[in-house]
């Protein structure tokens, strides 16, 4: 079954056609969507997933802070969980549930109003809490999957799962788990603890990034994995390609780890400095960096 005009009457959510994809990166650039939907909510979205076509591409999208999107676009659908998955309250003693658009920084700080502690790395995370499972994102010696009880997930079909988080593998910057499905929510299992003394360590972490990375300016956040037993930034610094420019993107001149976008940068500007820094790191150390960032590739490619 596909989108007809009859069921997108149906759907409660926004529709956008050809829609610019640099509205919604913290790169600020990218292509445009064919069709761009904000559900209403789980259920919107479940009724969404199972009108579309089973072979159409689907991006799904929160913060956008993670993702290189080719400057012809994507030609399929995005769905864009924040703005609309934004369900967080509390769950027993220790327990906190978020949907998949609530902010990383959110959580960190509504645990932390709650006197519960241990993820107040995530407030430094600009991202969403989907993107968070996704890629067990970290910062500071925390990582997102050290909390997880249990997830619900999302399948092409519109099928809902809970899942145990025993059903995923959690890794550096990576999680494997079922194929297939995508998460919609999520569990987490906190330590009781002083709140205020939390928001004071989260106060603390943004001082210290807003002092070491380009805060403020374009970019997707740290673009290269730490190589075992080093530092991303150490090694392109050591090169000597801080403030390295091609075209509208640089490598940032506070943080080497970051490409910036300076302003007219386009995604092709970003995907040929990042060569250049992969190549010329490789060179000179034998060690070929590997992103972070998720590329996606545009018609045609």
């Amino acid at each position: 079954m596909g989108i007809d005009a009859m069921s997108i009457d149906r759907l409660r959510g926004e529709w956008r056609f050809n829609e610019p994809l640099a509205r919604h990166t913290s790169w600020r650039v990218g292509g445009p969507a064919r069709r761009f939907y904000r559900p209403a909510d789980a259920n919107d979205l479940v009724a969404l997933l199972r009108h579309l076509e089973p072979d159409e591409p689907l991006l799904w999208l929160g913060l956008g802070s993670n993702l290189l999107i080719d400057d012809r676009g994507f030609a399929g659908t995005v769905i864009q969980t924040q703005g609309c998955l934004t369900g967080l309250t509390r769950c027993g003693a220790t327990g906190i549930r978020a949907e998949a658009g609530v902010s990383s920084a959110k959580l960190a700080r509504f645990a932390a109003r709650h006197d519960l502690v241990g993820v107040e790395f995530l407030a430094g995370i600009p991202g969403t809490m989907g993107g968070a499972l996704a890629m067990n994102a970290g910062a500071w010696g925390g990582e997102t999957w050290t909390h997880v009880t249990r997830v619900r997930t999302i399948d092409r079909a519109g099928t809902i799962r809970e899942r145990d988080a025993g059903d995923f593998a959690p890794a550096y910057r990576e999680v494997k788990g079922p194929a297939g499905e995508w998460f919609l929510d999520v569990e987490l299992t906190l330590t009781p603890g002083d709140g205020a003394a939390g928001m004071a360590r989260i106060r603390a972490l943004l001082d210290r990034r807003a002092a070491t990375q380009p805060v403020g300016l374009p970019s997707c956040g740290s673009v290269f994995r730490n190589p075992p037993g080093d530092h991303a930034a150490r090694l392109i610094e050591a090169q000597g390609l801080k403030g390295y420019r091609l075209g509208g993107a640089q490598v940032s001149e506070k943080h080497a780890n970051f490409i910036i976008n300076t302003g007219e940068a386009t995604a092709t500007d970003i995907v040929r400095l990042i060569d250049h820094v992969q190549d010329a790191v490789e060179q000179r150390t034998g060690i070929r960096l590997v992103t972070e960032v998720r590329r996606i590739a545009g018609e045609g490619s």
